[in-house]
C-alpha cells in the first residue's frame, strides 16, 4: 500500500517508541479526526475544547473497561510535526496495553500508519523539503556526535539552503532565455551570457564541493573502516580489546590464532570507527590461515585507515622500515604502531619514534592508547568537519549532484559554442530538474515510496 491523495486524508496511528519492555510507550495519531477519535475513548476532559500544546491526564477505555491511565498531548494543525492535528498518548510500556489501545482505535476506523508516513505527510504538507525529511531518518540512526551533527544540520536546512539561492538565480536566467525565444525574430538578449556563465561556474563549484564531501560524509554516517594489521603475535587482538575495553578477541601466544577478521565499533572524539582485527600477515601452509591472510589483504585495500602493529621486542629495524615502505606504496593512510614497549629494544623504539606517523604503545599494559586515539583522529583529518561544513551523506543526493554537474557542464559548453537558445534552455532545465530532485521540487510517487519505505513505522 502506498500513500496516495485518496488515503492521505486518513487518520493514522502507530507506536512512536521502540517496541519492547519499557516504562512508557508513546502512541501517535495524525489526521483531521485525531481529536474526535481519541475523545471517544478518553475519560478526563473534552479534548476537542482544550487548547493546543497542552497535556491532559485521564484513562483510555473500551466501553466500561479501563485499558490504562495515560497522558494525552495535543498538537493542533498547523503547529505539529505533520502540520495536521496530532495527538500523542503516553501509556505504560506493557506490550499488551499498547496493542489493546491501537486495536481500539483501528476498530474505530483509524488506519495503521505506513513506514515513514508521519514524515512523508510533513513533507507533503510543506513542513520541510525532501532533503530535510531524509535527514530525519539519519538523525534517528545517528550513533556518534559527527553523524548527529551532520544530520541535524541537514534537517535544519543547511544542505538545502546552500543550493536554494543559486537555484533561484538559475531559474531567473532560464526564464529570461525562454523569453528570448518568444522574441527570436527581433534578435534581443534579456539574459547576459557572461553573467549566466559566471553563475553556472559558481553553482558548479558549490556542487563539486558537495560531491567531494560525500566520501567523508559516507564514513561519518557509516563509520570509518579501520584495519588493525601486522604479523602474527604483534598484539593486534590485544589492541582491539584495549581500545574497546572488553575481551572481544581471543588472545593467545600461539601464532595464527586469528583466522578470520573480528569487527566492532568505537566512538573517538565524536566519530565512529569500525575497527577490524585481522589475521597475522605471514606465509602459511595452513589453508585456513592462508585464507585469513588473503582476507586481511582485501580488508586493508578497503580501509580508510590502517593501524599496522610491529612487535618491538622481536622485529628488527630493517624489517620494520621495509614494511613501512610497502605500506606507503598502498596509498592508504596508516599509523605505525610500535607495540610491546615494556619489552622493547630501546634503540629500535627510538628509531621508530622518529617517524611522525608512529605511536609507541603497550597494548597488554594499555599504555599510551589515548595518544594512539589522538593520532587516529589527526591522521584521518576529521576535525575540519566540526566547523559546520555542509557534508553530503546520502547516495541519492550524491547521484543527483553528479547529474547536476554534468548538466551544468553542458550549459557552459553551450555558452562557449554559442548554441541556440532552445538548446541552452533545455540544458538549464535539465540542471534545475536534478537540483529539484534533491530538495523535492521534482518528485515522483516511486521516488517518495522508495525513500519513506525505509523509515521506521511511527516516524
Amino acid at each position: 500500500m502506498s500513500l496516495t491523495s485518496s488515503n492521505i486524508q486518513d487518520t493514522i496511528i502507530a507506536l512512536a517508541t521502540p517496541p519492547g519492555v519499557g516504562a512508557i510507550g508513546v502512541i501517535r495519531l495524525s489526521g483531521k479526526e485525531s481529536f474526535e477519535k481519541v475523545n471517544e475513548v478518553f475519560r478526563g476532559k473534552n479534548l476537542t475544547k482544550e487548547a493546543a500544546n497542552t497535556i491532559h491526564f485521564g484513562t483510555i477505555r473500551d466501553g466500561d473497561i479501563i485499558i490504562d491511565e495515560v497522558l494525552v498531548s495535543l498538537f493542533k494543525a498547523p503547529h505539529s510535526f505533520t502540520k495536521e492535528d496530532v495527538i500523542e498518548i503516553s501509556c505504560h510500556g506493557s506490550q499488551y496495553i499498547i496493542r489493546e489501545i491501537i486495536k481500539l482505535f483501528v476498530k474505530k476506523g483509524v488506519r495503521l500508519a505506513l513506514p515513514g508516513e508521519f514524515t512523508k505527510r510533513a513533507f507533503l504538507n510543506g513542513q520541510f523539503d525532501l532533503a530535510q525529511a531524509e535527514a530525519v531518518a539519519d538523525l534517528i540512526a545517528s550513533d556518534s556526535e559527527a553523524a548527529h551533527r551532520t544530520a541535524m544540520s541537514q534537517m535544519r536546512g543547511g544542505f538545502s539552503e546552500k543550493l536554494k539561492v543559486l537555484r533561484e538565480r538559475l531559474i531567473h536566467f532560464a526564464s529570461m532565455i525562454e523569453l528570448e525565444l518568444d522574441f527570436s525574430e527581433e534578435d534581443v538578449e534579456f539574459a547576459s551570457r557572461d553573467e549566466l556563465k559566471n553563475l553556472v561556474l559558481e553553482l558548479n563549484r558549490v556542487v563539486v564541493n558537495l560531491i567531494d564531501s560525500f566520501e567523508a560524509g559516507n564514513v561519518i554516517k557509516n563509520g570509518i573502516p579501520t584495519v588493525i594489521a601486522g604479523k602474527p603475535n604483534a598484539g593486534k587482538s590485544t589492541l582491539l580489546n584495549g581500545l574497546l575495553n572488553e575481551e572481544k578477541a581471543i588472545v593467545s601466544d600461539i601464532p595464527g590464532t586469528t583466522r578470520d577478521f573480528i569487527e566492532d565499533v568505537l566512538t573517538i572524539d565524536g566519530f565512529t570507527f569500525r575497527f577490524v582485527d585481522t589475521a597475522g600477515i605471514r606465509e602459511s601452509q595452513d589453508k585456513i590461515e592462508a585464507m585469513g591472510v588473503e582476507r586481511t589483504m582485501a580488508k586493508m585495500k578497503e580501509a580508510s585507515l590502517i593501524l599496522y602493529l610491529f612487535d618491538l621486542s622481536t622485529e628488527s629495524t630493517t624489517d620494520i622500515f621495509q614494511e613501512i615502505n610497502r605500506l606507503e606504496n598502498q596509498g592508504i593512510p596508516f599509523i605505525v604502531v610500535g607495540n610491546k614497549s615494556d619489552l622493547a629494544n630501546k634503540e629500535i623504539m627510538e628509531s621508530i619514534s622518529k617517524d611522525p606517523r608512529s605511536v609507541i604503545i603497550s597494548a597488554n599494559q594499555k599504555e599510551n592508547l589515548e595518544n594512539l586515539k589522538k593520532k587516529i583522529i589527526e591522521t584521518v583529518n576529521l576535525k575540519s568537519f566540526k566547523t559546520g561544513n555542509t557534508i553530503v551523506t546520502n547516495m541519492r543526493h550524491y547521484e543527483a549532484l553528479n547529474s547536476t554537474s554534468e548538466a551544468l557542464d553542458a550549459v557552459l559548453n553551450g555558452i562557449d559554442s554559442q548554441v541556440t537558445n532552445d538548446f541552452l534552455a533545455m540544458d538549464i532545465r535539465q540542471s534545475l530538474h536534478y537540483l529539484g530532485e534533491i530538495t523535492g521540487e521534482i518528485t515522483t510517487d516511486d521516488l517518495l515510496e522508495n525513500i519513506f519505505s525505509k523509515f521506521c513505522i511511527g516516524k
